[in-house]
């Protein structure tokens, strides 16, 4: 099901509030490096540091009163956790978030610090899954998921909305994939706003489900998830999915090293602290020059939580 042009508006005027309008930069460099006249959309400016806050706000305005009184759980190794529990907390709800032992402790105490109440479980999916599902029966709270939500989907869509509202000439908008919710999301603002404007994902070789997915016609997944784009590395999911099938020309994967290289020079040249899978969709720019070649490009930058004692450069 696509949603209408209509709920991707209201959903622009529903965050607007609640997030920052981040802004649109462009570096006469990296242009000419490119080939492509390029602008990013800073998402690392939002707040909680991610797009991720668009879709948990959007989400949980949807919610009637009773279920606002109980709550709402998600899984998350860190950013969608972090923006649900913020998101949360300004709009007076209680939010539950399961993380797995193995996320980085910055993260677990940037969520108990925006007011989530965690609990830890092992790191495995479905470890996640039974925790957060005994918090719903429990607790009555309502199970809402990182990218595989209509509500969420659209929210995070609001960025590519804001960017188009900004560049209305824009003739491709690339986005990372990794669950699928910002590329979904990107893809109908693009479809409904934008001019002829055709959306492509950038995926890490190394976790190229999303791209096997789009030859194959069904949801894949992967043996491994050896990459430094670590908020990549989740699958696309059955509401997300069909979205991207119907709305995204193309998929394009990149290797470790021109993500390394594509986040360094965004760093050095744009002074501009981004996370490795914010870098992957300039790094597949840059791979395919000609296919981009003297054209008007979006690129969304999708966050700046980077943890600086573990960088790649």
């Amino acid at each position: 099901m696509i949603p209408s042009r209509q709920i991707v508006l209201e959903a622009g005027k529903r965050v607007a509030p609640f997030v920052h309008r981040t802004p649109v930069l462009t570096s006469r460099l990296l242009n000419e490096l490119s080939g492509a006249e390029v602008f990013f959309k800073c998402e690392n400016f939002q707040k909680m540091g991610a797009f991720k806050m668009r879709g948990a706000i959007n989400a949980i305005q949807q919610l009637n009163e009773a279920q606002k009184k109980a709550g709402v759980v998600t899984h998350s190794s860190g950013n969608f956790g972090q923006a649900l529990a913020l998101a949360a907390k300004n709009l007076g709800v209680n939010a539950y978030v399961v993380m797995p032992s193995s996320a980085p402790t910055v993260k677990i105490e940037a969520v108990k610090a925006y007011g989530g109440l965690v609990t830890i479980t092992e790191p495995t999916l479905e470890a996640r899954e039974k925790s957060a599902a005994t918090i719903v029966e429990e607790e009555g709270a309502v199970f809402l998921h990182p990218s595989n939500d209509l509500n969420v989907i659209v929210g995070q869509g609001t960025a590519a909305l804001e960017l188009l509202q900004d560049q209305p000439a824009l003739e491709y908008i690339l986005s990372p994939v990794g669950g699928g919710g910002l590329i979904a999301g990107t893809a109908l603002a693009a479809h409904y706003l934008g001019d002829n404007c055709s959306v492509v994902g950038a995926e890490p070789m190394q976790v190229d489900d999303a791209y096997r997915a789009f030859k194959s016609g069904k949801i894949e997944y992967n043996a491994s998830a050896e990459t430094i784009a670590d908020g990549l590395k989740t699958n696309l999911g059955d509401i997300n999915f069909p979205i991207i099938m119907e709305l995204v020309s193309d998929i394009i994967r990149v290797e470790e090293d021109e993500i390394i290289s594509a986040m360094k020079l965004i760093w050095e040249r744009m002074k501009l602290v981004i996370e490795p899978s914010s870098a992957v969709p300039f790094a597949a720019l840059l791979k395919e020059r000609e296919k981009f070649k003297n054209k008007k490009v979006g690129i969304i930058l999708s966050g700046g939580n980077v943890e600086l004692s573990n960088l790649p450069f």
